[in-house]
């Protein structure tokens, strides 16, 4: 009887590949744990594991593939020094590796790119060039410097020794984990998506791998399915928000990955705000996507044993800030109302009273009296609060309209519903 062929046949990167990086990065990058994930679970309704690639130096999975990269620089190549083109986490992990081992690295990055992985890059000690609004305008700086000064260009994900790194994620999920029955994995230009599911089709083929995209950037999707979708806007995924999916890494996933979830900005604040509150562990945007899908699609994953891969832990804290502020006004645990009332001497109290009373916390206090469209003799005051859940925030409504006050619910940021 014949063998029958590896699932990785054809391919430009094997699970053999996979195997051979291993070796290079033992001692210099973290074997991230796997671990179960109750109140994901129980927040999705799938039994959840996530590997968490944010505990690396770099708080990315991108050490691994930039490892391997240099790792097998001839002593020539590393002498000429290195370029590579980044939104942030790539950019971090050349720097990182790139002067640990004594090679020189210049860092293209969008000037979108957020601060926070500016310093960051900067401060591994790499030279940061800020050019272009997106990173395909940052290749072709990168590319430039690369031919210039005889840099060797490091891709962030369309290169068979960073598609091979990325892929001992999926081995030690394989080793770590329990049996998958699914895995989610982000996709932005590929390479992470290609090197896990490599290790899957070789070691664990019963595990479906699914990839993940930003809706904002459905390049792969659109690569794989030929039906245009607009691709661009801002995102909180900048991490995996590209135009141009790689060559390698499309051949990769159109033969081992069967389908791509797409996921709003909605589901990836809620993911992490999720990972915050519940598993205590930072995760950006690109990094959280995994459990955006789960929320996006849970009748799909429901029941499944699912491993999320937290790719990524690298998010402005302002962005932060605001991410879980806006989650708690949809869980309207923060409600603001809208009351026209007499101004007369004591009602400010009397509403304070009533919104004490009821175990209402108040937030914000605007009085407000110089609006045309309040009478004369009135005033306008704009509350905002802080409830226990939706009931609570309706009873306090309710007390309101019960005591002659008429109210008015206003969204998120003030704007009238």
């Amino acid at each position: 009887m014949p063998l029958k062929a590896p699932a990785d046949a054809g391919l430009p990167v094997t699970l053999a590949d996979v195997e051979a990086a291993r070796p290079l990065l033992a001692g210099a990058i973290l074997r991230t744990p796997t671990l179960r994930a109750p109140r994901l679970s129980a927040l999705t309704g799938a039994e959840v594991w996530v590997k968490y690639e944010n505990f690396q130096v770099t708080a990315s999975f991108k050490e691994r593939g930039a490892l391997v990269k240099l790792a097998r620089l001839s002593p020539e190549e590393a002498r000429r020094g290195v370029v590579a083109m980044s939104a942030g986490n790539h950019a971090q992990a050349v720097a990182c590796h790139g002067t640990r081992l004594g090679i020189s690295t210049t860092i293209v990055m969008p000037e979108t790119t957020p601060q926070v992985k500016v310093m960051a890059t900067e401060a591994f000690g790499a030279q940061v060039v800020l050019f272009g609004d997106t990173v395909a305008d940052a290749q072709g700086e990168a590319e430039r410097i690369a031919r210039e000064e005889g840099r060797i260009l490091v891709h962030p994900y369309d290169d068979r020794d960073v598609i091979a790194g990325q892929g001992s994620i999926g081995l030690e999920m394989i080793e770590d984990g329990p049996d998958f029955d699914a895995v989610l994995a982000p996709i932005g230009g590929g390479g992470l998506a290609s090197g896990v599911a490599l290790a899957f089709a070789g070691r664990s083929p019963q595990t479906e791998v699914v990839g993940v995209e930003a809706a904002l950037y459905p390049a792969m999707w659109t690569a794989l399915t030929g039906i245009a979708r607009p691709c661009g806007g801002p995102t909180l995924a900048e991490g995996i928000a590209v135009h141009n999916v790689g060559t390698l890494t499309q051949t990769i996933i159109r033969a081992l990955v069967p389908s791509i979830v797409l996921v709003d900005e909605t589901a990836l604040e809620r993911a992490v705000n999720a990972f915050l509150t519940n598993q205590k562990t930072l995760a950006e945007g690109a990094g959280a996507a995994g459990l955006a899908a789960l929320l996006t699609e849970p009748e799909r994953f429901a029941g499944r044993t699912v491993g999320l891969i937290l790719c990524g832990g690298n998010i402005d804290p302002r962005m932060l800030a605001s991410i879980l502020l806006r989650e708690l006004e949809r869980e309207e645990r923060i409600v603001s109302f809208r009351l026209t009332i007499l101004d007369r001497p004591g009602m400010l109290g009397r509403i304070a009273t009533l919104l004490g009373k009821l175990g209402a916390n108040i937030l914000e206090v605007h009085h407000r009296r110089t609006f045309l469209d309040v009478p004369a003799k009135g005033t306008r005051l704009d509350l905002t609060v802080e409830t226990r859940d939706q009931a609570h925030a309706q009873a306090i409504e309710a007390a309101l309209e019960a005591e002659g006050l008429p109210v008015q619910r206003l969204g998120a940021g003030g704007i009238d519903w």
